[in-house]
């Protein structure tokens, strides 16, 4: 990539049109009611919403892969759409990577892509084939949930041009689901704080890349998911975030490593490692398991952000210059977009 290393997408402002489609999971029952709402929210906030064609949530999928990539591709490549945005993760998203017109997308300005869970097998080669800044934070159905005290929501982080600080916010919250389609507030169940695993402090700075470990260990040692090749082109090093969402720890470790071999931290500062409610084995823990996998990187790791499957939801860029102070009381992340 000459030039910058990264493409970041214009500032996403009220007017700018947001297309919503279902690359992995569609949406059904209920839920349909709680997706409404959300679009509802954001065009009381002043945006265009788009909703596509690939959301029917009968099946695993919202429709056959060639008609979701169809879909995606379109409304990435389109300039009147400012943003994708899907209503939430869900299982085989990359059953469509190699089937993105990866030409068209790469003839295209940025577009911003947001979202977790199954979402990162997407966000993780639109940032390192085509450089694209990609959002992993709040899907549409979690996208009108108020931000605590600390963090910054993804229409906020979308939408700077600077430098954006979010900090430990201490909370550990869970989801409504469907008890209120209409929820805004989290729901609080307890308190937590970013931890260094072994003690000692943590002052890094480097590219952010990283998501689910389930979904994103699929894509190593493919053409989407070369994190050591992309890493070798950046101006810094990087920070690479990962979190497990309902693995046992043994299937967590194994996954870690295959990152691990396949190049994922050659070029890491540092590692994060999201709070999560995935369980442990009889014989590990998921803590157990990041220290299996990684303790041998000799490199910072720093556990318990929110930054998953735990709400609330830090957002990060992938491929944003971050800095990441963990120190007595400071535990904060600063992110330069522009």
């Amino acid at each position: 990539m000459a030039g910058h290393p990264v493409k970041i997408p214009a500032p996403l402002r009220p007017g700018d049109r947001i297309g919503v489609t279902s690359p992995s999971a569609g949406v059904a029952g209920r839920a349909v009611e709680r997706i409404d709402f959300c679009i509802q929210w954001l065009r009381g906030r002043g945006y265009d919403v788009e909703v596509g064609a690939c959301m029917d949530g009968s099946g695993v999928t919202s429709a056959p892969a060639g008609e979701r990539a169809a879909e995606l591709t379109r409304m990435l490549a389109d300039p009147d759409i400012a943003c994708v945005l899907p209503p939430w993760g869900g299982e085989t998203a990359i059953d469509l990577v190699d089937l993105l017109d990866w030409d068209a997308l790469t003839a295209a300005d940025p577009t911003w892509v947001v979202g977790f869970s199954d979402i990162a097998t997407l966000l993780v080669p639109l940032t390192t084939r085509l450089g694209w800044a990609t959002v992993h934070g709040d899907n549409l159905a979690d996208t009108p949930y108020a931000v605590p005290e600390g963090l910054v929501h993804w229409l906020d982080l979308a939408a700077a041009e600077g430098a954006v600080t979010q900090r430990d916010s201490g909370l550990v919250a869970d989801w409504w689901w469907l008890e209120d389609v209409r929820a805004t507030e989290w729901k609080r169940v307890g308190e937590g704080a970013w931890e260094v695993l072994g003690g000692g402090t943590v002052d890094v700075t480097g590219r952010l890349i990283g998501g689910c470990i389930e979904t994103v260990a699929n894509l190593a040692g493919t053409p989407y998911g070369d994190v050591r090749a992309w890493a070798e082109r950046l101006d810094a090093p990087t920070v690479v975030y990962l979190e497990a969402c309902e693995d046992d720890a043994v299937e967590i470790c194994r996954n870690l490593h295959g990152l691990r071999l396949a190049g994922w931290f050659d070029h890491a500062a540092a590692v994060l490692v999201g709070r999560t409610k995935a369980p442990d084995h009889d014989q590990m823990t998921q803590r157990e398991a990041v220290l299996d996998a990684l303790g041998r990187l000799d490199l910072p790791i720093v556990v318990d952000l929110e930054i998953g499957h735990v709400p609330p939801h830090l957002p990060l860029v992938n491929g944003a210059l971050a800095r990441v102070v963990v120190d007595g009381d400071t535990r904060e992340i600063t992110q330069h977009l522009g």
